[in-house]
């Protein structure tokens, strides 16, 4: 696998950035002691660091003579959850653990960053992002849209990478188009009529009707959406009484809904909506309905794609490459960068025996030269030193 030499030399290196990321989880929007760390090392490489935007999120600038500028992307933040490997750099804040690779991207960065700083051939400007909460809080969204990010570091098209188990390792995957779904969710509070269980005539209970809504739903996708087009809709929970003799006088059901395209989410609200007010008041209860439209579908731009394939290509070679990939049902706030300015996300393999979010994931650190390599290769190929 032709990975730089440069950046294979600092593999042990990367490895003990990495896992000391690891060891310290930090999570949405409380990034300090990462940013930190990212600040040092980019500092140290000779680069322009700013940091606070969104917070706790972090952007270099390494400018080389006149030419493009162009943006790569890391995300920061861990998941509040309890690790269960027992390795020495297993998490040590509990409750908290880098379940989803997020430090091995912010690692492969800064690899690519340090490599860029010395040894790159390009000419240009490439701005480095560390990205705080892209986990449900939507770190991307605050600092494209509250931070300005595009108009302080204007550049002409932006990319991304997430580490990919279910991908053999070394491979890479990417696609024009969709890469990974809209994430809304919603709440439906249910207000009837609570009493004792053992007498639910003189009540109206709140907790069938969600049982109404529940079965109700499950016939949006399959009934009212095109065959053609793609949906998620999963009702996750419903929450009504504590104790086992009480009927509730509400009742709470919630979920995710998952879809590619603008058309069919708007057509699944609409169709959430309706059936919710209909059905509830049939019961003579009334409801109060809740949905947000949280991180929008994650569509790659042709053109930066046919660009992220060829530098792909370049360090992996083709028969590693996976062009036709099923677009992932899971979400990416990415995507907020990508309705803003031309661009590409990619998966890299990671091989491994449990998925992200799982508590015995731990990053694979033998694709981080391959990570950073991408990185680096792709910045010289955008970036051609005339």
């Amino acid at each position: 696998m032709p990975i730089k030499n440069t950046i294979a030399g600092f593999h042990e290196e990367m490895t003990a950035w990495r896992r000391h990321l690891h060891a310290h989880p930090e999570t949405a929007f409380e990034e300090f002691k990462t940013a930190e760390f990212v600040t040092e090392k980019l500092t140290t490489f000779g680069l322009e660091v700013h940091r606070g935007l969104a917070g706790t999120g972090v952007v270099g600038v390494l400018r080389r003579g006149e030419g493009p500028s162009i943006g790569l992307r890391a995300d920061m933040d861990a998941l509040n959850m309890e690790e269960e490997n027992d390795s020495t750099h297993r998490s040590q804040v509990p409750g908290k653990m880098h379940a989803c690779g997020h430090d091995g991207h912010t690692t492969m960065l800064l690899g690519a960053a340090k490599y860029l700083a010395g040894a790159g051939r390009f000419q240009g400007t490439v701005h480095f992002i560390f990205q705080p909460a892209e986990e449900n809080e939507g770190g991307a969204r605050v600092m494209v849209e509250e931070e300005k990010l595009f108009e302080k570091f204007p550049m002409e098209a932006v990319f991304g990478m997430h580490n990919w188990p279910q991908l053999p390792a070394g491979r890479i995957a990417v696609r024009p188009g969709p890469m990974m779904a809209a994430f809304d969710l919603f709440e439906i509070t249910i207000h009837g009529k609570g009493g004792h269980g053992a007498m639910p005539h003189l009540s109206n209970d709140p907790v069938v009707i969600g049982a109404q809504l529940i079965q109700a739903f499950q016939t949006i996708v399959s009934r009212r959406v095109n065959p053609h087009d793609t949906a998620v809709l999963s009702v996750t929970r419903l929450k009504g009484s504590d104790s086992f003799n009480i009927i509730p006088g509400s009742a709470v059901l919630g979920g995710t809904v998952r879809t590619f395209s603008r058309e069919v989410q708007d057509q699944v609200e609409s169709a959430m909506r309706e059936m919710a007010e209909h059905i509830c008041r049939g019961f003579g209860a009334t409801m109060e309905f809740r949905y947000e439209r949280r991180y929008p579908a994650t569509l790659n731009e042709a053109v930066s794609t046919e660009r992220a394939v060829r530098a792909a290509s370049a360090v992996v070679g083709e028969d590693n490459l996976v062009l036709d990939p099923q677009p992932s049902m899971g979400s990416e706030d990415f995507a907020f960068m990508l309705q803003k300015k031309p661009g590409s996300y990619i998966w890299i393999g990671a091989g491994g025996e449990y998925m992200v979010h799982h508590p015995k994931y731990d990053f694979n650190d033998e694709i981080l030269p391959v990570g950073a390599s991408y990185w680096a290769e792709l910045t010289e190929q955008l970036l051609a030193a005339s």
